[in-house]
């Protein structure tokens, strides 16, 4: 049985003091009172850069306690729940996380359509500029959600899941086709049959177009 370990919200502040203008809400704080969860995201969150991040299909964020305990066993150590990012921080996932899982945590549904691109936004906040690349690489990207059922969540909450059929691509494929090359036009055409992300979807889209031409 998944948990709900902490929920978190971030209010827009400068990601780097050499760039005050620069805001993101990147800097999560796990709270203790019910949060809402709405189609474009938490009650009371921010997201600074709204041409990547957010929107209905990228609505929640969520990573877990099992990321933390890998990344602190290789030297980085974020000091709390909320510290990638993330709005939800589960205890676990379960084996082969994939588009289309649907999660009931309290009276809320979310199904899970994409995997996290790291930016520099990213490298940013764990101060290391090699970060995305250490990122890309350990494959512990977490995963976008959009919300079918909306209500409130709190930490503590059982996660109920509802798996997608199994031949619907892992959450870590579709980050490996990200960044595969070139392209496996098969597997991204594949992809496009299921529920991803908005965004994840037009660059498939386009991917697709152009090895075809």
């Amino acid at each position: 049985m998944t948990t709900l370990l902490s929920v978190n919200v971030g209010t827009l502040a400068a990601l780097h003091h050499d760039t005050p203008r620069k805001r993101t809400g990147i800097f999560k704080q796990p709270v203790t009172f019910p949060v809402e969860v709405t189609p474009l995201g938490l009650l009371g969150d921010r997201v600074g850069n709204l041409t990547h991040h957010g929107g209905p299909d990228q609505a929640v964020y969520l990573y877990s306690a099992e990321d933390y305990a890998w990344w602190a066993a290789q030297g980085i150590t974020p000091t709390s729940a909320g510290s990638f990012g993330e709005n939800l921080t589960l205890d676990a996932w379960w084996p082969n996380v994939r588009a289309g899982d649907q999660l009931t945590v309290g009276d809320v549904t979310l199904e899970l359509t994409a995997p996290r691109i790291p930016c520099g936004t990213l490298a940013t906040r764990m101060g290391d500029p090699q970060f995305v690349k250490r990122f890309r690489h350990a494959e512990r990207c977490g995963a976008y959600a959009r919300v079918l059922r909306r209500g409130t969540v709190q930490g503590g909450l059982s996660v109920t899941v509802e798996r997608a059929p199994s031949d619907f691509p892992t959450i870590v494929e579709l980050f490996r086709y990200w960044y595969d090359r070139p392209h496996d036009r098969a597997a991204l055409t594949h992809a496009l049959r299921t529920p991803i992300g908005a965004r994840l979807r037009a660059t498939f889209v386009e991917w697709v177009n152009s090895s075809s031409a």
